[in-house]
This record gives structure tokens, C-alpha cells and sequence, in this order.
């Protein structure tokens, strides 16, 4: 994983230079900030929280070629204002097992805005993990669980914003298919590069890794390393009422140990007032 993790920093600096000097020469002539749909990443936590009396409903649908796919249904909440945020993750997934499809483990998620000016955003996740899904058939960790996750969000230039994460889920006693138990431990980490084109339309690069731990039947646990560059686009659709709609579409490409790996993300939001 670390090499991995050290690959995506030097990349991340690279893009930042370069977007450094793009944004140098549009300040130098003036050009003037535009407005950022500040939503979501597919991939990643992007670090704004919800405005006060705005609620949020986030769709994510990603399908990949070896016939397994993910759905995630997710709802956040003011309370009441910027400062707290709750929200509730409900999963829906078919592994690799065939014909199985079934609920993931939900995640109920609080989410504090450490830090919200012109340029920067920090707002750090905590997250109870609920064994709703079968750890029998690989849903699910079978046990109570805690999961953090630390969003970072920088705007580099008028026209460039740059999202970070690194988070971890810990779950204890999670079981494996027949009910041994071992503690496990995963690592997330990523950042992605947003392209403002207008107003209402994004260019989208991500980089994303995880690292998780799963119980054998052995009770010995196995960890897995994922990598995905995720080029993608999303939109913004505005009503007078309040109401926003962001679609999008991406591509994940698997690289290091997820090469060979790819499919498509089809991503759905809706922002509006709650009265």
C-alpha cells in the first residue's frame, strides 16, 4: 500500500503545480472566482457540509467487469446548522458470489465542519458501522464497527479545486463465513482534482485506494489493496424553488493491484430545502 500511497502524493503535487500556475495567471488578470457545485466526489468525501434547512439525497451506481456492482443510498442532515452534520448510508452490493445480491453493512455518520473559509475546508466523518449486511455470503463484518474519515478540501485557483481524504474502518470480533472472529483494520486514502468549466459543470479527476482486512475460515485475516484513477464529469441542474440536481458519469480504472479492473459510475443527487 505504500507504494501506492507515495505514487498518488507525487501525483498530487505535480497536478497542484500545475494548477498553481494556472491559478496565478488568472488572478493576475483578474478573472473572477466561479461559483463551485459543491457537492459530493464520487469516489471521495468532498469537505462541505449541509447548509442550514438544506437536505441532501446522494445515489451512487458503480458496475464493473466482472459482473459485480455497488449501490449506495445516502441522506445528510443539518443540525441545524453547518457546524453538525448527520447523515445515514445504506449500501446495496452483489460480490462476486453469483446470483447473490443483497444489503451491506449501514453506516450512520456524523460530521463536524472544523473549518469552512475562502480557501480551505475541514470536516472530519465518525461513522457507526451496523452489521445489517450477511457476513456469510461477504456483505457484511458481522460485528459493530467504527469508521473515520478525514475530507479535506483546498481551492487552488478560480477555475481548480482539490479534495483529500484518509480515513480508517475498525471493526472488532468480525466474523468470517463460519463464524470465526478476528479484529480487522482497512485504510482508505485518496484525493481528486476538480475542473470547474462553468458554473454548472465539472471535470472530474480522482485517485483512490483502500486497504481492507477480511476473517478466513482459519481465523487468520487477509487484506486486500485496491487502486482506481476515476475520470469523470458531473453537472448541476438549478430551480428557482431551490432544488439542485447533480448528475454524473465516471469511469473506473484500476491500476497497481486493481489493474485490469474497470467499469462505470452513474452518480445522482438532490439538494433542496427541507420546507
Amino acid at each position: 500500500m505504500k507504494r501506492y500511497f507515495y505514487n498518488l502524493v507525487l501525483l498530487a503535487v505535480a497536478a497542484g503545480t500545475l494548477v498553481s500556475y494556472e491559478g496565478l495567471a488568472n488572478d493576475q488578470k483578474g478573472s473572477p472566482e466561479p461559483k463551485r457545485i459543491e457537492d459530493n466526489s464520487f469516489l471521495l468525501e468532498e469537505a462541505y457540509n449541509q447548509e442550514p434547512g438544506v437536505i441532501q439525497h446522494i445515489q451512487a451506481f458503480q458496475y464493473m467487469k466482472n459482473k459485480t456492482w455497488g449501490y449506495t443510498f445516502t441522506e445528510e442532515w443539518p443540525v441545524p446548522g453547518q457546524t453538525h452534520q448527520v447523515s445515514i448510508t445504506v449500501p446495496v452490493a452483489r460480490p462476486e458470489i453469483p446470483e447473490l445480491t443483497g444489503i451491506g453493512d449501514i453506516l450512520l455518520n456524523y460530521r463536524y465542519q472544523l473549518l469552512a473559509d475562502d480557501r480551505i475546508a475541514v470536516a472530519p466523518r465518525l461513522s457507526a458501522v451496523l452489521p445489517t449486511g450477511d457476513y456469510k455470503n461477504g456483505l457484511g463484518g458481522g460485528a459493530i464497527g467504527v469508521q473515520g474519515n478525514m475530507p479535506v478540501s483546498l481551492i487552488l485557483s478560480p477555475n481548480w479545486v482539490n479534495h483529500w481524504n484518509a480515513g480508517f474502518t475498525l471493526i472488532p470480533s468480525a466474523k468470517a463465513a463460519n463464524g470465526v472472529t478476528a479484529n480487522t483494520l482497512g485504510f482508505n486514502y485518496g484525493t481528486s482534482f476538480i475542473y470547474l468549466f462553468s458554473e454548472t459543470f465539472n471535470l472530474m479527476f480522482e485517485f483512490a485506494g483502500t486497504s481492507s482486512e477480511s476473517v478466513q475460515d482459519s481465523g487468520e485475516t487477509e487484506r486486500n489493496e485496491t487502486f482506481f484513477v476515476n475520470p469523470g464529469v458531473r453537472f448541476a441542474i438549478n430551480f428557482d424553488s431551490g432544488l439542485q440536481i447533480v448528475p454524473g458519469l465516471s469511469l473506473p480504472l484500476g491500476i497497481g493491484p486493481s489493474a485490469d479492473d474497470r467499469g462505470f459510475l452513474l452518480y445522482l443527487s438532490f439538494e433542496h430545502p427541507m420546507f
